[in-house]
């Protein structure tokens, strides 16, 4: 059963002054049926420098993987234990799953949890371990380690027999000028 998230939000009262405006578990929670990960949305914003105005909550409105490109996703991410690498995952109805487009003339992915999203990802492992792939390597992040992800083309594998907890920060990008390099991975 995923973990639920408690999320407080510090926001402004009608005076200015500083509050507590939320403190709860986390509304914008759900499960993928294609791979059984769940994620919860903690927030979200569409520009840079971002609205820091009172009131509002974008994390319930937020629909997608990837942030706008001036924008940026908070999330925690659950990922269940997979049998034979995710072997049995469609990597098509995973990315329409997921929001991303996918381009039936490029071949098969690696592994079928394969993607790419135009931003720079701060992933920080909070619990558990999991496998990042990449197109032709692979490290493996436990409890405490931070990844940055820059664009690239990857996959998370839990292989372990525990799930793995993990907190995002995606924040937009342009898509790199090595997209052009390698198409076939995107």
């Amino acid at each position: 059963m995923p973990k639920s998230t408690r999320r407080i939000i510090a926001d402004h009262d009608e005076h200015g002054k500083a509050i507590i405006t939320v403190d709860g578990l986390a509304p914008n929670m759900k499960t993928r049926e294609t791979t059984g990960i769940t994620s919860t949305m903690l927030w979200a914003t569409t520009s840079s420098p971002a609205d820091a105005s009172r009131g509002g909550d974008p994390s319930l409105t937020f629909a997608g993987v990837s942030p706008p490109k001036n924008g940026s996703i908070c999330r925690i991410v659950e990922f269940p234990p997979v049998k034979d690498g995710g072997k049995g995952v469609d990597n098509a109805a995973m990315l329409k799953e997921m929001g991303i487009h996918h381009d039936p003339s490029k071949p098969a992915p690696r592994n079928p949890f394969m993607h790419r999203t135009a931003s720079v990802d701060y992933a920080i492992c909070l619990e558990g371990e999991i496998d990042m792939l990449l197109d032709d390597t692979e490290v493996t992040m436990r409890a405490g380690d931070v990844l940055i992800q820059k664009a690239t083309n990857h996959a998370w594998v839990n292989n372990s027999d525990k799930p793995c907890r993990i907190c995002f920060v995606l924040v937009g990008a342009n898509e790199p000028e090595e997209w052009k390099l390698n198409p076939s991975s995107h």
